[in-house]
Order: structure tokens, then sequence, then C-alpha cells
């Protein structure tokens, strides 16, 4: 579901029949509160009652210890309401903070294993909006929202009762000024609506443009754009504010024209009541206590303006979460084959793949292969790759090689399922992969990727990954192996040295030497190296090229590299140009096919002056 179709209406009994599952966990909160919602609004009217019966009993009739115990008995009663409604509050804060976590848990665990193909088309900034400030909305719902929306409307209902037990007739004088509060009502509440759609949708703008831009800020500094992009930075927040100042003016409207429909009530309140008093049909005492009355009918109805304000603020915040949870953009994990042992073979047979015109739709489970022939045939399909094959045997290395955009990166994508093919099938042990349970099939393949990304973590952990089955010592041995066990131990800490984000206070080398480790310490059996040494010095290289080859040893590798220094002793290279492949063999058979590896191999060497 898009933003602008997320309107936010005030009730959506489907909605809060969603949201109903994740309160089962803590009904003794809800019954409670409920119960204490019940003791609130059936005590409501009884200070104005004591306030009339010691007016009229004890006040005018000169009766001091009379008028002694009732001072006492409502100051009790104030008492008991103050330690209720403190107990309501607790009880509702808690029920809407216990909600949101293990609604926020869902949702962060659901985005994580989300399909990357969702987050190529999905801002970062919108996601975050969702799990942090769109959820803090919904706990609203259940503190100061629909329990209290219950309570002030029973509160309503039990306080007109006594009114029109006592007199009904002034209470129709009372509420005569009602209407007009029901018609500012509506209006009001129709201009909230879109009001509050703003002010979410601009929130979330603000936070996809600031995690995009300081994230990107070295861009912005590299090419001077400063002032340009806050230029933009102002035009959001502008109209963020905007948005924010509408809310706000209506805000400003509603309430003095509840104040002055409150002053017509009580004027009519005194008018009407002071002659029924001359007239001796009512006494002083029942005039003062539907004078409290009145506060306690207006401020509860100018109160559930404002909460039915934070309801609908939850409702919108419940639609954009549930639009998340209702994505169905995971990979298909239908696949069950867990075997002991891998032994690595890696067969692709005539494979298609393209980013655009998705394989299937939300509700299929089972990813649908289409007739590549006839995607072919359509001029808007962008194929990736084009009747893809090859086969690796086990411990075999496999050299990818080609231009930028040739299709390297999306055949390593593809092995691990990060996106699924849209013809033809790829094999592992003679299986196809999608018969593979997928975090079996991703633990068996460690990738080493080009642009490393960093926690804001220990050494150790950006390591292990929280792996508990890693231990140090592993870590060690791995790092030595590599290489780069000297510079972690150089490191304030050594290896529980805090790396700051995204490994900003290391050097390029030495967060790619981490991520090497990274891969090794979990013993995988398919090896995936996606420029793996471009980031680096020539020292650094050589250092990581001297463990590659031993780390290779009785372990399938996929390399993909543009410096063909890197990949001459790989058992077969494969040269992919957009999408297809044009050779294959190894480093001598495509120098003496002189054909694409040839003019690539030629291209480097002679630039490189060798």
């Amino acid at each position: 579901m898009s933003e602008a179709k997320i309107t936010g209406k005030t009730y959506d009994a489907q909605l809060l029949g969603r949201l109903g599952k994740y309160l089962r966990p803590y009904r003794s909160y809800f019954v409670w509160s409920v119960l204490l919602t019940l003791v609130v609004a059936g005590i409501s009217p009884l200070l104005p009652m004591l306030v009339e019966y010691t007016l009229d009993e004890f006040i005018l009739k000169n009766n001091y210890e009379g008028l002694n115990l009732m001072t006492l008995a409502m100051l009790g009663l104030l008492v008991f309401q103050t330690a209720i409604r403190y107990y309501h509050t607790l009880l509702t804060n808690s029920l809407g903070q216990s909600v949101i976590r293990d609604l926020r848990i869902e949702t962060f665990n659901h985005i994580i294993n989300l399909r990357l193909k969702y987050f190529d088309k999905t801002p970062i900034g919108r996601l975050i909006t969702r799990t942090i400030s769109d959820l803090e909305t919904i706990a609203d719902i259940f503190s100061e929202g629909l329990i209290q929306i219950i309570g002030d409307i029973l509160q309503l209902i039990v306080i007109i009762g006594v009114m029109l037990y006592t007199d009904w007739e002034l209470t129709l004088i009372v509420l005569t000024p009602t209407p007009l509060m029901v018609i500012a009502t509506y209006f009001f509440q129709e201009a909230m609506k879109s009001a509050f759609q703003d002010v979410r949708h601009w929130v979330s703008s603000l936070n996809t443009f600031l995690q995009e831009h300081i994230s990107g800020v070295s861009v912005i500094q590299y090419f001077a754009r400063e002032k340009q992009e806050m230029d933009k930075f102002k035009a959001i927040n502008a109209e963020h504010r905007n948005a924010h100042i509408r809310s706000n003016w209506y805000f400003s409207i509603f309430f003095p024209v509840i104040e002055i429909i409150m002053a017509i009530a009580l004027g009519l309140l005194v008018w009407y009541g002071s002659k029924s008093i001359l007239a001796g049909r009512v006494s002083p005492g029942v005039v003062v206590a539907f004078i409290m009355y009145i506060n306690m009918i207006f401020r509860p109805i100018r109160e559930l303006v404002d909460k039915f304000n934070t309801l609908q603020m939850g409702m919108v915040g419940a639609e954009r979460i549930f639009s998340v949870l209702d994505t169905d953009e995971k990979t298909p994990n239908n696949g069950t084959l867990k075997p002991e042992k891998i032994q690595g073979n890696i067969k692709f047979d005539r494979v298609w793949f393209t980013y655009d015109d998705p394989l299937q739709s939300d509700k299929e489970e089972v990813p649908r292969q289409r007739d590549a022939a006839d995607k072919a045939n359509k001029p808007n399909v962008k194929w990736v790759l084009k009747d893809v094959s090859f086969e690796v045997k086990a411990g075999e290395t496999l050299a990818l090689v080609g231009a930028t955009g040739a299709g390297k990166s999306s055949t390593i994508n593809i092995l691990s399922r990060f996106y699924e093919i849209d013809k033809g099938s790829i094999q592992l042990d003679g299986a196809d992969i999608r018969n593979y349970d997928i975090n079996y099939l991703r633990q068996t393949i460690a990738t080493v990727l080009q642009d490393v990304f960093l926690f804001s973590d220990s050494v150790a952990n950006n390591i292990s990954l929280y792996d508990p089955g890693i231990t140090r010592e592993a870590m060690i041995e791995a790092a030595k192996k590599v290489g780069a066990h000297a510079f972690i131990e150089r490191l304030p800490g050594g290896y529980d040295y805090e790396v700051k984000e995204r490994g900003s206070t290391l050097s390029a080398g030495q967060a790619q030497l981490i991520s090497f480790i990274r891969a090794l310490v979990h013993n995988p059996k398919i090896l995936v190296l996606d420029e793996a040494t471009s980031s680096v010095d020539t020292e650094t290289e050589l250092l990581i090229q001297n463990a590659i080859e031993k780390l290779m040893k009785n372990r399938t590798s996929i390399v993909i590299a543009h410096r063909l220094s890197t990949i001459q002793k790989a058992d077969k290279i494969i040269v992919l140009d957009h999408g297809e492949v044009k050779e294959m063999g190894n480093h001598q058979e495509l120098l003496h096919l002189n054909g694409y590896y040839k003019r690539l191999y030629d291209l480097q060497f002679h630039s490189a002056g060798i």
C-alpha cells in the first residue's frame, strides 16, 4: 500500500482486530485497565453529588460537624480517584509499550528477511520511520487513545444519567449548545485527517533525506554540494513545519470554540438555575453541582477530540506498519535439504535473469518460471544474464571477468538466492538450490564484497557476528592466515576494539582484511570473492593473495576481479559481456583464442607498461 492510499481512518475495526492479537500476552494489563476505566467512570459524579449534599444539608443549615465530616469524605474521594488514575495511567502505558516492543521486534525481523529487490526500491529512511516513530503512535492507541476514549464516553453517560435523574429540565438547558459542539467536532476531525497524514508523510521524507545525505556526506563534500543539499533540506523541512502549523492552527480554532460553547452552557445554567432557585424548584446545591457537571461534560468532550486525533494517528501508524508486514517480498523458503556434507559442485544450466519484470506475484509461494523466449521479445526487459551455462567442480576455482555491467555480481547474487532467476536452474551437488533450506544454503557460501560493511561493534563481534560457535582462538587463527593478526593486536583493545560506524576509523585495507577473516572463520564450503582486493594497497593485496592460495585449497571458489593478474591460476575463467558467456577456459586457453579475454589482458598489461 502506498503512502498516498493511507488516509488514516479514525476507527478501523480490521486494524484494531489485528492489533488485538498483540494484546493476548498482556490480557491482565488490558483487563485491569478496562476495570479501572469503569471505576473511574463510575465514581466521576460522586464529588459533585457530595458538594450538592454538603451545601444543602450542612452549609445552609450551619451544621459544622457534618461539614467537617463531608470535607474529610471529599478529601478521601480525591485521594482514591488520584490513586485509581495513577494505576490506570501506569497500566495503559505499560500495555502500549509492551505491545509496540513485540510489534517492533516482528517488524524488524520481517524487514531483515525481505529479499534485496525490496530494498532496491524502498528508501531506508522510510523503513526507519516505520519501526520507530510510526510504532510510537500505535502505543498511544492504548495509553492515550482507545481505552481513554471508552472511559470518557462512559463518564459522559454516567454524568448525564445522574444529571437527568437529578433535574431533567436543567439538564436539557445545559445540553442545548451540544449540537454546536458536534458540528464543530465533525469539521475539526475532517480537517485533521488531512493534516495528520501530511505530518506523517513529511516526517518520513525528512528521515529518508537525512539517512541518505548523512550516509553520503563525503560525496556532498567532495563535490561541494553543501549549499544545494541544504536548500533541498530547507524545502522539505519547511513542508514539515507547514504541516505541523496547519494541524496546530486547527487546534487553535477548535479549543476556543469549545470554550465559547462551554461558556454558553454555563450562562444558560446560571440564568435558568437562578430562576429555579428563586421559584423554589431546585436547591442551590443542585445548581452548584451542575456547574461542576458542566466542566465534567465538556472537558471529556474536548479531550475526546484530542484522543480521537491520537487514535487516528495510531491508525495511520498501524496502517503503515501493517503495509510493511503485509509485504510478501521474502525469498520463498520451501526447501528442506540440509545435508551433513557439501561437496561444492556448482552448475548453471541455461540461466536467464533480469531485475525487471519480477519473477513472481506477491501471492506466489513457489517461483514460477516464465518463458524466457517470450520475455526476450519484449523490448522493455533488460536481461542481466542470458542463457548462462557453466559448471564448477568441487574444489575448483572459477573466475568471472568482464566489463562493468557484464553480470558478474548478479551471478553470485542469484547463487545465494538474493534474487530469483527467471528461467533455467542452478544446482548445488546435483540438487536445485531451491530445494535447499535457504539459511543452510547461505551459510554454506561465504562472500567477501568490494564494499565492506562493518557494524558499530568490536572487531571480534564483526568477525563472529555473534555466532557462539566461533571462539576467539578460531578468530586469531584465521587472522594469522590472512596476515591481519598483527594490525588487529596494535589496535587499542585488540580484538575488543570498537569499530565506528561502517568502519570509518579503519583504513579500506584493514576493513577488507576483517571482512576476509569474517568469511574464513565461518569455514564455508564455497568461497566468493567479489573484487575483494580492489580496495587494498599493493602490499596488502600481495598479503591477501598469499593467504587466498592456501584458503582456496579443497574449497570451491568463485572470484570476480577486474585485475586479471589475480585470477591467472584459476581452473576456469568465464568472460561475460552484457550477460552472455563469450569465452570459457583457463588463462592460457583463453589467450590462445585471441578474443575478448586476450583483448582485456593486453589492455590491462599494456596500460601498466608490462
